[in-house]
């Protein structure tokens, strides 16, 4: 026990000797500039940007879903959405599941230009050697995807250098200068080419467990207000799609439309209600509508109301 006891108080005492000779062979700049060393590791918040972007799902609709990005600066993110949408391209593992890509893969980004809220985009020609049945989905998808960011209000898209004003396969004729009048998935029910209405319903879709919005522009022989036309569309059962869905009850019904300045106000009955009790209305409710009422009307907000009485604001911004 007590020889134990010498062997360790030798062997503290050779180390302590051992490390002031250590001290003592080490230049005294190095040991001062040791205390400059941070004591702390500091950790950068990298905030998260998600921007919305418009992808394929398993029906081939144009659906509307979420990717997280790294560029702030305008001409970056578009590029480094294009580059999401282009089949297997660089952004590929961005991509949520149940959704797809669909411009060619061998497309190339020529140039990027922006400026006062004119987004002009040059492609290789490679951007229209895909499906007639894809080439027009392609166009619908660049203009709805890119008019998502904010800053974007028109685009003018460009192959080889010149501006895309037709499409080769279907002959169809395009306008130089693009946003969401375009349409997109779009559906024709039309007795007569005289008195044409356009208008934008989003409706629900699901993926495993995640819910997202599908729009689909109609092109329909309707006079009335846009607004009816989209609750009436989400009153009822879709005619051509039944995987669209909408969480608004079929009793519910829109009793006035108000439009003053930047403002829609919706005046519904009761049944907008998810709970009459608690007269809350559900989320997906109020998305489809504002979403709808952002593609279809110029306002920045909606005002839902029942028996009179303001139950909702919505400012269309804030709706991603």
């Amino acid at each position: 026990m007590l020889k134990r006891k010498m062997i360790r108080k030798l062997l503290v005492s050779t180390t302590v000797l051992f490390t002031l000779f250590l001290l003592y062979l080490v230049p005294k700049d190095t040991i001062s500039s040791l205390d400059n060393i941070p004591q702390k590791l500091e950790y950068v918040n990298k905030e998260i940007q998600k921007q919305e972007i418009y992808l394929l799902n398993n029906y081939n609709f144009l659906a509307k879903t979420e990717v997280v990005i790294d560029s702030k600066d305008i001409p970056q993110k578009v590029k480094e959405l294009v580059e999401i949408l282009i089949k297997d391209g660089s952004g590929e593992n961005k991509i949520p599941s149940g959704f797809r890509s669909y411009i060619p893969s061998e497309t190339k980004i020529l140039s990027i230009n922006f400026e006062n809220n004119l987004l002009k985009i040059n492609f290789s020609k490679d951007l229209l050697n895909t499906t007639i049945d894809l080439e027009e989905r392609i166009i619908e998808g660049l203009v709805y995807t890119l008019t998502g960011i904010e800053e974007v209000e028109n685009i003018i898209l460009y192959v080889e250098g010149n501006v895309l004003t037709q499409l080769p396969q279907k002959k169809l004729v395009i306008p130089g200068t693009l946003n969401r009048s375009f349409g997109i998935n779009k559906q024709y029910d039309l007795n007569t080419l005289k008195d044409i209405t356009q208008v934008t319903t989003y409706y629900v879709s699901k993926y495993n467990e995640d819910y997202y919005y599908v729009p689909v522009t109609q092109y329909i022989n309707d006079d009335r207000e846009k607004i009816r036309i989209v609750v009436d569309n989400l009153t009822s059962t879709p005619i051509y799609n039944t995987n669209l869905m909408s969480f608004l009850n079929s009793n519910a019904k829109l009793l006035a439309v108000e439009q003053s300045d930047d403002v829609l106000d919706l005046t519904f009955n009761q049944y907008i209600f998810q709970n009459l009790e608690e007269q809350k209305i559900l989320e997906e409710v109020i998305y489809t509508i504002c979403l709808s009422v952002k593609d279809n009307y110029d306002v920045k907000e909606v005002v839902f109301h029942v028996n009179e009485e303001e139950v909702y604001k919505s400012v269309l911004k804030t709706i991603e």
